[in-house]
């Protein structure tokens, strides 16, 4: 072995050393934070987004090393910073790394992009070493594949399961091509279920000043347009969202469409626009009792809802009023 290969191994087994006890310490630490650091699995992600149309790039491209998030197969065996667990060889990657540090060079990795994150398809030991070697990007094959919900860098495996209610929402609504651009993301698993009710109720009513069978994506954009965005514009032109730190305006519409009768505090049943007009007066008053109530109601789980009285607004009534009518079963 030349003087060269053996500097390059001694360097390759250095930084596999140092990777392995990073792996120690990202463990202990995981147990304080409470967050293992795992990679995605591609095939969960792809089952819960059900997302399976590619499209392959022929030409390679460099993409971030931070932003690929998991692999197809091994993403047991790597930590979510691609850290080597003890299922590597270390020869392996010590031959990876000395490879990559020779005039022939690696190839270019396989994976496959949703969203804004990448998943491994081929060359996970070489994505580990070009990490543990501090570069930022590496040459890829990408095929993209098509998903309406966005995955990036900081979408964890606790995350999944919201993402595929999300997915799900938007396949059955088909919000994005009826109104491109439309802002109904909710951070809580059982909220999509809930605002698919509130279209169904908004439906049924519709159909009854109508007097006809009104088609499923007519409902939605009704429900977009005529309940959901008079609310979500006020919620965005107050500063309720500044007060709760990771909600969202679809959080905050469902919220207020849950407690307008305590909002209305004995008085006449306030519309949700109107609520959230009063809502916001009371939060940027009040002395905080208010902003925690508000916190603690947000915190819990969904309670069941009186889905006439908090879905609906019917086309001839002002667009912020919602009946209050129980639904027949």
């Amino acid at each position: 072995m030349s003087s060269n290969a053996q500097i390059a191994q001694h360097d390759a087994s250095k930084r596999y050393q140092s990777a392995r006890r990073k792996v120690f310490f990202d463990s202990l630490f995981s147990l304080v934070r409470g967050r293992a650091p795992e990679l995605l699995s591609f095939d969960s992600v792809q089952m819960a987004l059900q997302a399976w149309q590619q499209v392959e790039k022929r030409q390679p491209e460099m993409i971030p090393l931070d932003k690929i998030v998991g692999s197809v197969g091994r993403y047991r065996d790597f930590t979510r910073e691609f850290l080597p667990r003890e299922s590597i060889s270390e020869a392996r990657w010590q031959a990876v790394d000395a490879a990559m540090h020779s005039q022939t060079g690696l190839p270019p990795i396989e994976v496959y992009q949703i969203g804004d994150a990448y998943f491994v398809k081929d060359g996970n030991h070489r994505v580990s070493v070009a990490r543990a070697n501090g570069l930022k990007d590496i040459e890829a094959y990408v095929t993209t594949v098509d998903t309406p919900v966005t995955i990036d860098a900081s979408t964890r495996p606790q995350d999944l399961m919201l993402k595929a209610s999300q997915a799900d929402f938007l396949r059955r609504t088909h919000l994005e091509e009826l109104r491109p651009g439309a802002d109904v993301e909710v951070t809580e698993v059982g909220s999509y279920y809930e605002l698919l009710q509130h279209i169904e109720v908004h439906r049924y009513y519709l159909g009854l000043e109508q007097q006809r069978e009104i088609a499923w994506e007519d409902a939605v954009a009704s429900w977009y347009d005529q309940v959901y965005l008079p609310v979500a514009a006020a919620i965005w032109a107050s500063t309720i969202l500044e007060r709760f730190p990771g909600r969202t305006a679809a959080d905050l519409y469902l919220w207020v469409c849950r407690h307008r009768e305590d909002l209305a505090a004995g008085g006449e049943l306030p519309s949700p626009v109107a609520a959230v007009t009063d809502l916001s007066g009371e939060l940027d008053g009040s002395s905080g009792r208010m902003v925690q109530s508000v916190k603690r109601a947000l915190s819990s789980k969904p309670q069941p809802v009186d889905l006439a009285a908090e879905a609906v607004e019917l086309t001839r009534q002002e667009p912020t009023a919602l009946p209050s009518e129980e639904p027949p079963p």
